[in-house]
């Protein structure tokens, strides 16, 4: 498991220890805020539906049963993404990695901003075409549902949106930040970020959000908004064993 990044003393309240909720967000999610709607589980693992988010999540990366259950929830030779898991047990399959940093808005400013519109499933074609342009993380037909997602419009064509992914317990997830190109340099996502962090706030929770960790110019833009570093993270793609795994196998690690 990563850990969590060490903090000023004046920011420590802000960002609790280690273990916390935002450790496995994922999983908080689909056990919390997004329980009823969303998740598919089988004991102590879970996932999105496949349209809405595409990732799954155990309660403890290293309990052989979690992982039993997340392969009767999927199915043999199935690929799943999973956040903050660096080692997967025997028989299954790592075929693709990637690194993250998961930061939290400790002096973030949360303002609404009245040019910004409310997207919704009607929306979801223009908000695909915009996301195919910018390339900003995941989207998909129903990602929309997660949560409050905003846009700014120039002459009716959507040229910028954010709004909130994952939820778990006091704090929401603030995803799909995206500029178009043309329209870069305006100050668009930062208006976007603090509009989307006045919903949350007044909601009396704390935004959070994730960025590839070789995105360094997101980063910056995020931490000059008011986001600290909490943590890096492992991004993995697995493929499930393509037989159900006995228990010595189950609880064997690389």
């Amino acid at each position: 498991m990563a850990h969590t990044t060490d903090l000023p003393a004046d920011e420590a309240s802000a960002v609790p220890a280690s273990p916390h909720v935002l450790d496995n967000p994922v999983w908080a999610a689909l056990t919390g805020p997004h329980a009823a709607r969303f998740a598919e589980r089988v004991g102590r693992a879970a996932r999105y539906p496949a349209d809405v988010y595409a990732f799954a999540a155990v309660a403890e990366p290293v309990d052989p049963a979690a992982w039993a259950d997340l392969h009767t929830l999927a199915g043999p030779s199935k690929l799943l993404h999973i956040k903050g898991v660096d080692t997967v047990p025997a028989g299954w399959e790592t075929v693709g990695a990637g690194e993250g940093v998961q930061l939290v808005g400790t002096s973030l400013r949360a303002e609404p901003d009245p040019e910004t519109v409310r997207l919704g499933p009607d929306d979801v074609p223009e908000i695909l075409h915009l996301i195919g342009r910018t390339a900003p993380g995941p989207f998909l037909t129903r990602t929309v549902e997660l949560g409050t997602y905003l846009g700014i419009r120039h002459r009716g064509r959507l040229i910028a949106m954010a709004g909130e992914r994952l939820r778990v317990p006091g704090w929401t997830e603030i995803s799909a930040v995206c500029t178009d190109p043309a329209h870069r340099g305006r100050g668009l996502a930062t208006r976007l970020v603090r509009a989307v962090a006045a919903g949350i706030r007044d909601r009396g929770e704390t935004p959070f959000l994730h960025a590839a960790a070789g995105n360094t110019r997101a980063i910056e833009l995020y931490e000059s908004l008011g986001f600290t570093l909490r943590r890096r993270t492992t991004i993995l793609r697995v493929r499930t064993p393509a037989a159900v795994p006995g228990p010595s196998r189950a609880g064997a690690y690389p």
